[in-house]
């Protein structure tokens, strides 16, 4: 080797390259596709395409955004939706502020609880385990190891459904609320996004179900008023 391609940064760095192997410098050229490139090539059925995408999609929501005026809020919100506590505090208050419909909102706020207990029923028989990005570990801890469906989304999205009933002026905060605490799910590297849509669709269902007060009462008068 000659003395001034030691002198040389680039001449050396052209010497090390040109005496790697050559299925090392395949390799290498291999590895400098793009992540379009390798989505694709991995998307090659729709279901295949769909997972490659619910693994981009957490991905960029892990990595992505976490300034600490964000991820604060979400790690708060997070430990608010656990259990559903933060939809029976809700419940709790507005049974407290309003004494004439209290039993509704009390058992509207019992709509999450109740939802969990269906969501890990799901979970159990669906079996799933949580992601696992390495480089980037979640930032909550769960009760389960088990991912699908979130039950954060499942409970948060049936409660707004179910108390939105009882005052549907307070639809829209409450479903903002829900909205935050499910994007958190994936955000806080704790579920898949798919984890979260599947979540969110059995929790509109059971919200939209839920027998509230408000029903029976209604379903009573319309039997009295029955010749």
């Amino acid at each position: 080797m000659r003395l001034s391609a030691i002198r040389n940064p680039h001449a050396r760095a052209r010497f090390r390259i040109d005496t790697y192997p050559a299925p090392v410098l395949d390799r290498l050229r291999k590895e400098k596709r793009s992540r379009r490139a390798i989505w694709l090539s991995q998307a090659r059925t729709p279901v295949a395409a769909l997972g490659a995408l619910d693994q981009a999609l957490l991905r960029a929501l892990r990595t992505r955004g976490h300034a600490p005026a964000v991820e604060v809020p979400m790690r708060a919100l997070g430990l608010a939706g656990e259990y559903g506590a933060v939809w029976m505090a809700i419940g709790g208050a507005a049974a407290a502020a309003d004494p004439r419909r209290r039993s509704h909102w009390l058992t509207g706020a019992l709509v999450a609880p109740a939802a969990i207990v269906v969501n890990f029923a799901v979970k159990r028989t669906v079996g799933r385990q949580r992601p696992a990005i390495t480089e980037h570990p979640p930032l909550a801890r769960a009760p389960s190891k088990l991912s699908f469906p979130s039950a954060h989304a499942t409970s948060s999205v049936a409660a707004a459904g179910a108390l939105s009933r009882i005052e549907p002026r307070a639809g829209v905060p409450l479903t903002a609320l829900a909205a935050l605490i499910c994007v958190g799910r994936p955000y806080l590297g704790m579920h898949y996004p798919s984890d979260v849509v599947a979540g969110a669709a059995l929790g509109a269902l059971l919200g939209k179900l839920a027998p509230l007060p408000a029903d029976r009462d209604a379903g009573a008068e319309q039997r009295a008023e029955d010749p």
